[in-house]
């Protein structure tokens, strides 16, 4: 219970990294448009030719699974590669440096090799996993989503693993299991709360937005249309936020997972009191 508490107390400490640094938010903002983007160039010719229908009936030939692992290979490349930078950015924020743009693309990009690597591994488990779940039955999907879990249990820490130990993708994977070892409640506890406050805060936009559509929408079409947007607009942000906060807690947990100290911007206030971040809070 200790090390998930910690884990809380990192995840909010991490809010005081990304405030330092808000251009961070601009790696995941483009790993989003890239990304819609390549779905909607793949997507819309799959769904055009009637190959979507045929796949979620169960009829999967090898040309639909080649298109299949080239649209996770780029859209994971994309992903990883953004977040990388992210977590670049942050370990220089934790090493007591001043972080840029510039700092983050650049360590990506010399990790291109590595990322493309490992997104080609990811994209393999990807395809797998999702080919597997369209020919099981219930308990055989339970038992992949648990699979799904500890895939991404296992590769929590990859982006700071190929970062600082540049290392290649299947080392930066055994590595990153590794360390789960050490940091599974830190994982845990962190993902936990930053995957609930955000989940919260959306339903919240939801649910207010559904009360001023429902109060308008008879009155005034393009006050409702505008509710719409905002709403949008707003989780749009928040998951956006979401997404840095938690590559900058990636960034935390790996140094702690292997110096025992959360970095700089962990050093003071009373989590550091509490044994939360310190080489002997194990």
């Amino acid at each position: 219970m200790d090390r998930l508490v910690g884990g809380w107390a990192m995840a909010i400490k991490s809010w005081g990294v990304l405030r330092h640094d808000r251009e961070l938010m601009l790696f995941p903002a483009v790993s989003f448009v890239l990304t819609l983007l390549v779905s909607i160039g793949f997507l819309l010719p799959f769904w055009a030719s009637g190959a979507f229908l045929d796949f979620a009936n169960g009829q999967v030939d090898p040309v639909m699974l080649g298109v299949l692992f080239l649209y996770y290979l780029t859209t994971y490349t994309i992903v990883i590669f953004c977040n990388v930078a992210v977590v670049a950015g942050a370990l220089i924020r934790l090493q007591g440096g001043e972080p840029t743009l510039s700092d983050g693309f650049g360590v990506a990009f010399d990790r291109l090799p590595a990322i493309i690597g490992y997104a080609a591994i990811a994209a393999t488990v990807g395809v797998a996993l999702r080919t597997l779940a369209e020919r099981t039955g219930i308990i055989g999907r339970l038992i992949l989503g648990g699979v799904g879990v500890a895939w991404s249990l296992a590769t929590f820490l990859v982006a700071p693993v190929l970062v600082v130990e540049k290392v290649g993708p299947v080392q930066a994977i055994l590595r990153s299991a590794g360390l789960l070892r050490t940091s599974w409640g830190e994982q845990i506890g962190g993902n936990i709360g930053i995957g609930l406050v955000f989940t919260l805060l959306s339903i919240g936009v939801a649910v207010i937005a559904a009360a001023l559509f429902a109060v308008v929408v008879d009155t005034s079409a393009f006050a409702a249309s505008a509710v719409v947007v905002l709403a949008v607009l707003i989780i749009a942000a928040l998951a956006l936020l979401g997404t840095t906060l938690q590559a900058v807690f990636t960034a935390s947990v790996y140094r702690y997972a292997v110096t025992g100290d959360g970095g700089t911007m962990f050093r003071d206030g009373p989590s550091d009191a509490e044994g939360g971040f310190g080489p002997g809070a194990r």
